[in-house]
C-alpha cells in the first residue's frame, strides 16, 4: 500500500513540510515553468518548496510552452515586465550597481524561471521560441551552492531555491523588494536536506542511500565527455543554442 501524499507540498504526510512554509510577500511575481519529471517524481526538488514559500507565484508544467495558454497572458500583460531568468551575453545582471534602471522599474517584474535539471531546463528553452525572444537576467551567485544531497554540474550553478533567493537578494539591493524574512527561504532548504540526511543515517529506513553525503567542497567535479556535455550547457551565446544538441 503506497503511503498517504500530502497534496501541497508533495512529501508524505507523515513528513508534511507545509506547517514549516511561511509565506513571504514580493512585488515580483515569479513564474516556476517546471518540467514534468520535476514535478512528479522529484520528491527533494526545490522549485515546489519556492513556490509555496511565495504567495505571488505560480508552477506551470510542461516541456515546450508556446503554445501554453497562460504563460500568453502572463506575456501579453503590459502592467508587467516579463523576463527569463537565464545567463547570457545580453542578460541583466541584476547583481550590478545600477542595473536597473527607472525603465525597467517602471512595471513590476515577472520572473520566469525554468525549473528542471540544467540539461532539461537547456533543452525546454530550445523547444520554445517565445520563451528565447524574452529580456533575460541573471545575477552573480553570493556563495557557492548549498546542495549537499545534489551536485551541480558546475561551479556556480544553484538550485531553482538558491537562484530565486539571489534575486530577492539583488532586487532588495536595488530597493525593488523588501525581502525581509531573507533567510527563510536558505533556512528551508537546509532543513529540507538536514532531514533527508537523517534519513540516510537510519538503517531502518528503506529508499535512502547509506553512504555520507559529501559537502560541494569534496566533491570531484565532472570528468569525461559527460562532464564536457555539462559544461557545455553553461556556454554563453549570443544566439539561442542549434536545435539537435
Amino acid at each position: 500500500m503506497s503511503r498517504l501524499t500530502c497534496y501541497r507540498c508533495f512529501w508524505p504526510q507523515a513528513h508534511c513540510w507545509c506547517d514549516r512554509i511561511k509565506p513571504i510577500a514580493t512585488k515580483t511575481r515569479f513564474v516556476f515553468l517546471m518540467h514534468p519529471k520535476e514535478y512528479r517524481y522529484e520528491k527533494a526538488g526545490t522549485g515546489r518548496l519556492t513556490h509555496l514559500s511565495l504567495p505571488n507565484s505560480e508552477i506551470i508544467v510542461g516541456v515546450e510552452f508556446d503554445g501554453n495558454q497562460r504563460l500568453a497572458e502572463l506575456m501579453a500583460d503590459d502592467a508587467h515586465r516579463a523576463v527569463l531568468l537565464y545567463p547570457g551575453i545580453e542578460a541583466m545582471n541584476l547583481s550590478q550597481p545600477d542595473a536597473l534602471n527607472r525603465t525597467e522599474l517602471a512595471k513590476p517584474l515577472v520572473v520566469l524561471v525554468l525549473d528542471a535539471t540544467w540539461s532539461c531546463a537547456r533543452k525546454m528553452l530550445k523547444l520554445s521560441p517565445r520563451l528565447q525572444q524574452l529580456p533575460r537576467v541573471m545575477f552573480s551567485s553570493s556563495s557557492p551552492s548549498r546542495f549537499v544531497i545534489k551536485a551541480q554540474p558546475v561551479a556556480g550553478c544553484l538550485s531553482t531555491l538558491e537562484s530565486v533567493h539571489e534575486v530577492l537578494s539583488a532586487l532588495a539591493s536595488a530597493g525593488v523588494e523588501p525581502y525581509e524574512k531573507s533567510d527563510q527561504l536558505l533556512g528551508l532548504f537546509q532543513a529540507m536536506q538536514q532531514f533527508q540526511i537523517e534519513c540516510a543515517k537510519d538503517p531502518n529506513r528503506g529508499g535512502y542511500r547509506r553512504a555520507d553525503y559529501k559537502t560541494p567542497g569534496e566533491r570531484k567535479p565532472f570528468s569525461g565527455q559527460s562532464g564536457r556535455r555539462r559544461a557545455s550547457y553553461f556556454k554563453v551565446s549570443e544566439t539561442p543554442p542549434a536545435d539537435g544538441d
